[in-house]
């Protein structure tokens, strides 16, 4: 590790980088690669005594002995300690109890009940239009203190196209189920073509809401409980409504009045909006396909401006290719060879 660390320094160094540059991005000071450079031997020496608290074999033993023991087996630490204190006994404190079991490979999950886990829901990749919608309900302030306008928003997530809206009163799973409905007809879905992902809602998760998607052969997916990463283009869209210059600055009249500002924002996003995500076009245009000759033309004023006058580009002109895959829940991995994806074709028949 140290010696990866001196080559890639000296590297960066030779390439006309200065020390402390190189250093700082490696995540150390210059002292320490002045030290490394000249020895890469450790010389800390370390304690030379041994901890005064420090608990015997025979008492470690003893720990380990209660913690098995028929009594407590079935028992944290946490609740050993205060038992055996009330039998007026004391063998080492709680986080020791942790330490020792956890170093006896003993620290893990007892009882009858499931262990805990908080797995990430199923990784899914788009190739296309209408594979995978995401969708979420926000709050729009009313002019009646405590009280909201429920906005229910779907989009597709892999050209960002917000494919239906509502604003109403409550939350209600039975509107949503119907606003799904409705979205299908309008984007002819066919059965076990689309995926719909969402957080833990009872909208979302509603006996009415389920047996809607069921019905039209659409496969629920859902975020972990109080994780809103697991579910980023819905929550980047309305951070995108709710801080756009266009949004009111007092809450909304009505709901006739909130509708109808939603109806004008969502007819901004999806024909006019250049959308960072998907490199600068409009939803609309990549829904459709018609992206691909929009990035193909930029390709073009790019090369011929580069050929025009070459010095003032050091590298290549900028990418404008063609993003072919949108994933979901999986952002943080880049070695597509790893992956285990649900793939979502779009059906033929």
């Amino acid at each position: 590790m140290k010696e990866e660390t001196i080559h890639n320094v000296l590297e960066a160094i030779r390439s006309g980088c200065r020390k402390a540059v190189a250093t700082h991005d490696v995540g150390i000071s210059q002292r320490t690669f002045n030290r490394w450079s000249e020895s890469l031997e450790d010389k800390r020496k370390g304690p030379t005594t041994v901890p005064s608290n420090k608990l015997s074999e025979a008492e470690v033993k003893e720990v380990v002995n209660v913690s098995t023991s028929k009594e407590y087996m079935d028992l944290p630490p946490s609740q050993i300690v205060p038992s055996l204190a009330d039998k007026g006994r004391y063998l080492a404190c709680e986080s020791t109890f942790y330490r020792i079991l956890k170093e006896k490979e003993m620290l893990k999950h007892r009882g009858k009940s499931k262990e805990k886990t908080h797995e990430k829901p199923a990784p899914l990749v788009a190739t296309g239009p209408n594979q995978i919608y995401s969708w979420d309900i926000t709050y729009l302030k009313s002019s009646i203190t405590g009280q909201f306008y429920y906005l229910y928003l779907f989009m597709d997530i892999w050209s960002r196209k917000i494919v239906g809206q509502e604003v109403h009163e409550n939350e209600d799973m039975s509107k949503s189920a119907a606003l799904i409905d409705k979205i299908c007809i309008m984007e002819q879905i066919e059965k076990s073509q689309l995926t719909l992902h969402s957080d833990n809602g009872g909208p979302m998760k509603g006996a009415t809401m389920l047996a809607t998607l069921q019905r039209l052969g659409i496969v629920p997916s859902f975020s972990r409980p109080k994780v809103s990463d697991d579910n980023p283009y819905s929550e980047s869209l309305f951070k995108t409504l709710k801080y756009c210059p266009k949004y009111p600055s007092k809450p909304f009249a009505s709901l006739e009045n909130a509708q109808g500002w939603v109806d004008d924002f969502v007819d901004w996003y999806n024909n006019k909006h250049l959308h960072s995500g998907i490199k600068f076009v409009t939803p609309v245009s990549r829904h459709r396909g018609e992206d691909i000759a929009i990035l193909n033309r930029r390709k073009i004023v790019y090369e011929t401006a580069k050929l025009a006058n070459p010095n003032r580009w050091s590298g290549r002109s900028r990418n404008w290719g063609h993003q072919k895959k949108v994933y979901l829940n999986d952002l943080q991995k880049k070695n597509e060879g790893d992956r285990k994806m649900v793939s979502h074709q779009k059906s033929t028949s």
